[in-house]
């Protein structure tokens, strides 16, 4: 420090903190310096100029006593160098500027150093534990970067720009230092890439920011590689053991997902929403990517999918997606089907008499437990108790149930595959059946009531009486009301003379019955209007 007379009281040094490498004659430096006589008058200083000086040491090109000076600095090293006229401007002094005999004093900063022989240096100062790929001549990369000249200060950064740098890499697209300094990184990496002034923007810089003959150090976090040759990856795939169909193009598939870029970033899940991503594969309703990722899985499968950019959102990108990103989706696909699916029918157990087979009319009492493809249970009639009842054929449940009790017989059991459009549809039933949904239902056939031929609500089990209307008519006023026929309809059952088709509310066939008889709707039959089943077939009535 100077004196408090101004003068200074010898020569020392400011060192830096970390000294990697030290100035040797024949290296170039760039630095800062004040100039000064010894009573503290400035003859020259570079700060004035805005500019380093900037020159090669022990080449001849200082005065001696800089040449020497220079020797053994660090960057950012400060020095207070004390100079006699011998090492300086000796005798003769500078015209106007430095006497004759005159002591210099310079207070010297370093801000660069290199040499004409230096390479790239790489310092990796963190590597994920998993590399399954490094960066290759002609790959794409995106990374993070802060730039800073080798005295710190910071001249880039993407990280303010909040977007990652995006490149090929060896093609001649970055700086050669640049280029040479990315190759072998791992997607997570980071390390420290320093790289001379001939190896980036040298002798003029880039008329900005960076001016010339300045060593770049830039500080890297590499986020993302891809090579534009590229397909799709995939990897860790968990496969069910029983797996007897594999989707195929056209098949519309159920399936979760987790969305991340490859440094892990999220940008999309769908149990986020809590429900899963319904799509046809194969035929372009999602990015070509995950068309092709999502063929020869099977249901219950795990797979990760890792798709470049060019099969998936490109260099546009979208929504939280950045551009020429790879995205990797971890799926689990919940149940596939095709359109031209039918039901499917497995018979667990059949009975050794086994003669009365269900069919269209039957009425049928079973229980079933009802689940989706991955074994959610969505319902079950042994948790309520009881049976379910129905008329088969007569729309009462969904038409793939209705196909899958076909040609039954009780005791028997069987598990029935439902695709969706002979199910519940796209919509499905909200809070209970997911929409696009695969059923597996597992019945148990309890019982088994033959129903009428198609087409009847009523059969006689005997000859039909020829004064059939004067039966019914029990007052004999030539008309019979609602109330009379539903009468004898329900003395002929009693009897056992008759029969309603099974599983129907007695009120509402007998009142259809009427109403069939019933042709001018006034609420009476007459004997003209009155006509039984067979002689209406060939006017393509439906009476009794």
């Amino acid at each position: 420090h100077p004196s408090p007379t101004g003068h200074w009281s010898g020569l020392f040094f400011i060192v830096s903190f970390s000294c990697p490498r030290a100035v040797r004659p024949g290296d170039f430096v760039r630095y800062h310096y004040l100039g000064a006589f010894p009573d503290g008058t400035r003859f020259d200083s570079s700060y004035d100029r805005g500019s380093t000086f900037n020159v090669f040491v022990g080449k001849g090109q200082l005065i001696a006593g800089m040449d020497k000076a220079l020797v053994g600095m660090c960057v950012n090293e400060r020095r207070f160098v004390k100079i006699p006229p011998k090492l300086a401007y000796g005798s003769e002094g500078v015209s106007g500027v430095i006497p004759p005999n005159a002591v210099l004093h310079f207070d010297v900063l370093l801000i660069d150093l290199w040499n004409s022989e230096d390479e790239v240096q790489v310092q990796t100062y963190f590597k994920p534990e998993k590399c399954p790929r490094t960066v290759q001549v002609s790959d794409f990369v995106r990374y993070h970067y802060n730039g800073t000249f080798l005295d710190g200060t910071l001249f880039d950064s993407s990280h303010n720009r909040m977007r990652t740098y995006d490149t090929y890499v060896g093609i001649g697209w970055l700086i050669p230092g640049m280029d040479q300094g990315l190759l072998g990184m791992c997607v997570g990496e980071k390390r420290i890439i320093t790289i001379p002034p001939f190896l980036a923007y040298g002798e003029e810089g880039d008329g900005k920011d960076i001016p010339g003959q300045a060593s770049l150090v830039f500080d890297v976090v590499l986020l993302d590689l891809h090579n534009p040759k590229d397909g799709i990856a995939i990897e860790n795939q968990q496969v069910p053991e029983s797996c007897e169909r594999r989707s195929q193009a056209g098949d519309f598939l159920r399936y979760h997902y987790n969305g991340t870029l490859l440094d892990g970033t999220l940008f999309d899940s769908s149990y986020s929403r809590n429900r899963t991503y319904d799509t046809y594969v194969g035929k372009g309703y999602v990015i070509a990517g995950m068309d092709e990722g999502l063929l020869g899985v099977c249901t219950g499968e795990k797979r990760r999918i890792i798709i470049p950019p060019h099969l998936g959102y490109g260099e546009e990108g979208r929504g939280k997606i950045p551009g020429s990103a790879v995205l990797v989706f971890d799926i689990h696909v919940v149940d596939f089907h095709n359109p031209s699916d039918s039901v499917s029918i497995t018979v667990n157990y059949k009975p050794s008499n086994c003669t009365v087979l269900s069919k269209k009319g039957d009425y049928l009492k079973y229980h079933y437990n009802a689940s989706l493809l991955d074994g959610t249970l969505l319902d079950s009639t042994h948790s309520l108790g009881k049976t379910y009842n129905i008329v088969l054929g007569s729309g009462q449940v969904v038409v793939g149930m209705d196909m899958g009790l076909q040609d039954m017989c009780v005791g028997e059991r069987r598990t029935v595959v439902i695709p969706p459009h002979l199910g519940y549809g796209e919509d499905g039933v909200e809070g209970e059946v997911p929409g696009s949904a695969v059923l597996v239902f597992d019945i148990e056939l309890l019982e088994l009531v033959s129903g009428l031929p198609e087409g009847y609500m009523f059969v006689w089990n005997g000859e039909v009486s020829p004064n059939l209307f004067e039966e019914i008519d029990q007052n004999h006023d030539g008309e019979v009301l609602l109330e009379e026929f539903s009468e004898y309809i329900q003395a002929q059952v009693d009897s056992g003379k008759g029969k309603l088709a099974p599983g129907f509310d007695f009120e509402k066939i007998v009142k259809n019955m009427f109403t069939n008889q019933d042709r001018d709707g006034n609420g009476k039959v007459t004997a003209e209007e009155f006509k039984l089943k067979d002689q209406e077939a060939k006017e393509e009535h439906d009476e009794l």
